[in-house]
């Protein structure tokens, strides 16, 4: 127990020796899971039972003995990040927290850690014990530039799963750009009103299925729709494809150094944010953007986040608000060699 009161990890013998433990969600590669998906009031006794069974599995395992979990390279199921991709008893006795810092201060410290998690988590235990339907993983139905305009009106989500470049070059005015290639489960179902039909737009037909397969896995079971192809048969006759600018860092140095009326809105997590941002800039995570549109001040929008992926769904949440907007595909590293003045803490 520890990531939840009921997990389990499963050590392999051979010969009576320990030759693999499946660690599930609990022992990561350099951190541990999270104690705080379940339940808020369980959280510090989860997390001191996560300690516990870290304990217990290096007390009765060899150090050459494989560590093998079921995810945790990035997920928010982790309660840190690792750059590993593999790893043993023995490396983590030496590298984990939560096998080197007495219960206390890892206690003390994992619940300073915790941030935010994707909003489908609190569906994800329902959804399992009920019991998952049939997944159906055929091409969804065609929708013409008719029905995804008639989508747009009814409020439906309208995902165009292309490249942020191709998106800002050009795109169904209302739509939202979740890369196909990013972390597209994560996001969209993070930002997706949980139910909310949602159409997808992509270059190909794989795109779509590999979309669909992947959003499967998050409790988003069906697309309502798909279309693909060339995005100007997306619109109707007539109607043109709406667009919006993509700069660097050393555009937006130059921007407000010509007094241009420039909004920057960051849209990184409180702890990236807490290791240094550009002064003057508003801080709105992009899990909280979609509700929170009307904070952003006017004038024209830089978004930016750590390297562009974010920056450029919040762009189009943003586009599709009517707002005006650049999004800044650029490394964070870049804004301080662009002159911009940046705040620690």
């Amino acid at each position: 127990p520890g990531h939840t009161p009921h997990h389990t990890s499963y050590v392999l013998e051979e010969d009576g020796r320990g030759a693999a433990a499946f660690t599930g969600g609990s022992l990561l590669i350099g951190t541990v899971g999270r104690p705080d998906l379940v339940e808020p009031r369980l959280t510090e006794r989860l997390a001191r039972a996560q300690h516990a069974s870290a304990h217990r599995l290096a007390a009765e395992l060899d150090d050459e003995v494989p560590v093998l979990p079921t995810h945790g390279f990035g997920s928010f199921c982790s309660s840190a990040q690792s750059g590993w991709d593999a790893t043993t008893i023995g490396k983590e006795r030496t590298n984990n927290d939560a096998l080197t810092l007495d219960v206390d201060t890892f206690v003390q410290r994992m619940l300073a850690g915790l941030e935010d998690v994707p909003a489908y988590y609190a569906q994800m235990g329902p959804a399992n014990a009920a019991g998952p339907a049939p997944v159906d993983l055929t091409p969804p139905r065609r929708a013409d530039a008719g029905e995804i305009a008639s989508r747009l009106a009814a409020g439906e989500w309208v995902v165009d799963l292309r490249s942020r470049l191709a998106f800002a070059e050009g795109h169904v005015a209302g739509s939202f750009n979740f890369e196909g290639e990013g972390k597209l489960a994560t996001y969209l179902a993070w930002l997706i009103p949980w139910g909310k039909p949602v159409t997808l737009l992509a270059d190909t037909p794989a795109r779509i299925a590999d979309a669909q397969r992947e959003l499967a896995r998050v409790g988003i079971d069906r697309p309502a729709a798909a279309a693909t192809g060339d995005p100007a048969t997306w619109v109707g006759e007539g109607e043109q494809l709406a667009s919006f600018p993509r700069a660097r860092f050393a555009d937006l140095a130059q921007a407000r150094d010509r007094g241009d009326d420039v909004v920057v809105l960051d849209v990184r997590r409180d702890s990236e944010r807490a290791d240094g941002y550009i002064d003057g800039s508003v801080h709105i995570p992009i899990h909280e953007l979609h509700g929170r549109i009307g904070e952003v001040p006017h004038g024209t929008v830089w978004v930016h986040c750590a390297g562009g992926m974010r920056a450029a769904i919040a762009a189009s949440l943003l586009d599709a608000a009517g707002r005006d907007v650049v999004a800044v595909d650029d490394g964070f590293d870049a804004a301080a060699e662009a002159g911009l003045s940046l705040t620690s803490g």
